[in-house]
């Protein structure tokens, strides 16, 4: 991100589907935490076969981008809205807009390690090469939404980056109210009962209204979802650990998946 930018905002990007609309509203209360513009922006084609392609494809992404606007004012939220069309391949583009940005959401509908969507595809690219984090949304069913707690889990190891880490997710505990899952990668000095123990005693002082809970020696934070029955709405990792993304987004209702609802924030700079 380009910290010289005092109002770097907040991006969501959007291509019609629902998923995109679901990540643009969940970038609301995002932007109004850093008092930031939320930008909804749409990629079109990086080429057009004729002027009918092109005119056809812009007039979809003014509409995509007008629904996406309607439902995020419709919160009645004091967020302020920008709409862009951009051109290029989706990845490219938003990981473009990314220099310049607190944030990039994007919806998904699942990431499968062979067969992936333009969305899931997109998605994983900026997992891996955004210039700021990147917040991959899922939609929850109703029955997800219904429950009582929605824990948010984040992965602790002896990477440089995993105090910034642990930070985002108790900014999101803190805006989202919900209990965090401190997760110590074994092998690790983190990844010890005793270490992990220390470090949560003191991110309990400086977070005294969030809920923490360390569980130690686990292989990291996508191999433990696969172990843990509770719902678990948001799971944050390093982007030394984008890796993981595809067995954290699994396909939808996919039964390998306990959390194929779980959003993920991948924590890049």
């Amino acid at each position: 991100m380009n910290d010289n930018h005092p109002t770097a905002p907040v991006i969501a990007g959007i291509d019609g589907s629902e998923a995109a609309v679901q990540a643009a509203l969940w970038a609301v209360d995002e932007a109004l935490s850093r008092d930031v513009p939320l930008r909804l922006v749409y990629v079109t084609k990086a080429t057009h076969p004729s002027a009918e392609d092109y005119e056809s494809d812009v007039q979809h992404g003014k509409a995509s981008l007008h629904t996406a606007q309607a439902a995020v004012e419709a919160c009645s939220r004091p967020v302020k809205v920008e709409t862009a069309i951009v051109t290029g391949p989706p990845g490219a583009a938003l990981i473009a807009e990314s220099d310049d940005a607190e944030l990039v959401c994007v919806g998904s509908v699942g990431i499968g390690r062979y067969v992936r969507s333009i969305l899931g595809s997109t998605a994983t690219d900026l997992a891996e090469k955004a210039h700021c984090p990147v917040a991959i949304i899922r939609t929850h069913t109703d029955d997800e939404s219904s429950r009582d707690i929605s824990w948010i889990v984040v992965g602790v190891n002896d990477e440089p980056d995993t105090g910034e880490v642990v930070e985002h997710a108790f900014r999101e505990a803190e805006l989202r109210d919900g209990p965090v899952l401190v997760i110590g990668e074994h092998k690790t000095r983190l990844g010890s009962g005793e270490g992990l123990d220390a470090a949560v005693t003191k991110w309990r002082q400086r977070h005294p209204d969030v809920h923490i809970y360390p569980v130690a020696d686990q292989a990291d934070v996508a191999y433990f979802l696969k172990h843990f029955d509770q719902q678990v709405g948001l799971a944050v990792i390093g982007g030394t650990q984008s890796g993981q993304l595809a067995d954290i987004v699994g396909p939808a209702g996919h039964p390998w998946f306990h959390h194929s609802e779980c959003s993920v924030l991948v924590v890049r700079h």
